[in-house]
């Protein structure tokens, strides 16, 4: 246990000036009255009253001293620790285009891509994880965060009605989604900065070109991996209002292998969610750095039993002055 305002325990001083007084020269003040034999008090100076005449200056002093503990603010914590943590800085960048409703993954490409990355961010308690979506344009969704709760909380809202509302561009801009999670890395003090990608078309929109979005990365240390969401058929279910229509597979697997072979990571094809999550799984394993970090928990208020003893002494010496202990003037 530590003391927060360990000035406030000085009060000590004073309050020992206090007892020494009671014991020397207090006492000599209460009324007192002579007489020639104390022989018919006998009875009276052996009575129960007597023995507890100086309990309320006990209870007093006893009041005070808790007092001055809790205005010291008493805490505890767990000591420190020096371990070796795993941390380093992640943005998904995922693709929310409407062809992310197809149906070959279950139930549907951007709902597969949630769970798997949900998981992936539940394993990874010691990083810094944002999240940017992009269809025809990009924005960032959550920044980077330790705070995992609010991470997860943005990715389960994305949904990918944006495009069709019109809140974005519908299409598929792969180079602004990566140049967006550039943006949020550039800064990063991190040993490690990564970038996951996952797209489920080729590169039809935007102003950056996907190589020079990846050239712009590696420059600033970041390593992008590629995931292309999609069956290995030539069309995937997709819903079209009340019915399901087959649609064409376009993943441009070539661009997203450059994508990686430019920042020196690594391109994976996703056929089914199983597969995805094995993909985050390798990913998971590939991204570790250690760090040499010494921590400390947070701190705990420790004042509440002192102050229940200072009201419960406070009340006891109340009720001993007004009823057994009471004088009469």
């Amino acid at each position: 246990m530590f003391f927060a305002n360990i000035s406030y325990l000085l009060l000590f001083i004073p309050l020992v000036g206090y007892v020494v007084w009671y014991l020397t020269r207090g006492r000599r003040m209460e009324p007192s009255m002579k007489v020639s034999a104390v022989l018919p008090f006998g009875k009276g100076l052996t009575s129960y009253k007597n023995r507890i005449l100086h309990l309320p200056f006990v209870l007093r002093v006893i009041t005070l001293s808790m007092v001055i503990i809790v205005l010291a603010r008493p805490q505890s914590s767990d000591s420190w620790e020096e371990s070796d943590v795993e941390g380093i800085d992640i943005m998904l960048a995922t693709d929310v285009s409407t062809s992310m409703l197809a149906m070959d993954l279950k139930p549907n490409r951007i709902e597969a891509a949630k769970e798997v990355a949900a998981k992936f961010v539940n394993g990874r308690k010691n990083d810094n994880i944002g999240l940017t979506i992009f269809a025809g344009e990009s924005f960032t969704q959550c920044p980077l965060t330790i705070d995992h709760a609010v991470m997860l909380n943005m990715l389960n809202a994305v949904k990918c009605d944006i495009a069709l509302n019109g809140v974005i561009e519908d299409g598929t801009a792969i180079g602004m989604g990566i140049a967006n999670g550039v943006s949020r890395l550039k800064e990063s003090k991190a040993v490690s900065k990564v970038i996951i990608l996952l797209t489920d078309g080729s590169n039809n929109s935007g102003e950056i070109s996907p190589e020079a979005a990846a050239e712009i990365a590696k420059e600033f240390g970041i390593r992008i991996y590629t995931i292309g969401v999609g069956t290995n058929s030539e069309t995937a279910p997709f819903p079209y209002g009340d019915e399901v229509v087959n649609v064409p597979v376009e993943i441009d697997e070539a661009t997203l292998r450059k994508i990686a072979e430019i920042t020196n990571g690594k391109y994976y094809r996703a056929t089914s969610k199983e597969s995805l999550a094995e993909i985050y799984g390798e990913i998971d394993k590939l991204e570790r750095t250690k760090l040499h970090a010494k921590q400390f928990s947070a701190y705990h208020e420790e004042y509440q039993i002192f102050a229940i003893i200072a009201m419960l002494s406070l009340l006891l010496e109340i009720i001993l002055r007004n009823t057994v202990l009471r004088k009469i003037p």
